[in-house]
């Protein structure tokens, strides 16, 4: 059974590398949770990902986590949801001189928000922060994504 679960996480980290410009990021989906509440992924330092200094391009850092959260969300809502990134904002705090690391978590509690928060309006923004950390922990990047959301105008209530 574990053999199944390690073979069906790896196709879902592989399904990030049929989109060319997902692949162009250098970064590397390390596990998805079946129902996609959690993502871990590394950005290594590499020739595709090194800049003029020789540490990690900061385009490298923002486009390897750029998707995910938009993802998970269309994921874990479902095809009654309309779900788009908005707006990002990315603080470098030190250079990314090896492998960074970002972790994701959409809880089911964050998923009956939205629901609750989607009863009362049309549409809905949520921020989510994610910190990329080096092999020691130290922060190098701190990104924080805006997602916009709203229920599909036929599932959508009407007063």
């Amino acid at each position: 059974m574990r053999f199944a679960a390690a073979i069906s996480n790896k196709l879902r980290c592989w399904s990030f590398y049929a989109f060319a410009c997902y692949r162009g990021t250098g970064g590397r989906p390390k596990y998805i949770a079946e129902d996609w509440s959690e993502i871990k992924l590394e950005l290594p330092l590499s020739w595709r990902t090194r800049n003029y200094v020789g540490t990690i391009f900061g385009g490298s850092i923002y486009s390897a986590i750029d998707p995910i959260y938009m993802l998970m969300l269309i994921r874990r809502l479902g095809p009654e949801f309309i779900v788009w990134d908005k707006s990002a904002n990315i603080q470098f705090k030190k250079p990314g001189r090896e492998t960074l690391h970002a972790h994701f978590l959409v809880g089911d509690e964050e998923l009956a928000a939205i629901r609750l928060a989607l009863q009362g309006q049309r549409s809905l923004d949520r921020s989510y922060v994610i910190h990329l950390v080096d092999g020691s922990g130290t922060v190098c990047a701190i990104v924080e994504k805006t997602i916009y959301i709203r229920r599909r105008e036929s599932q959508a209530v009407k007063s």
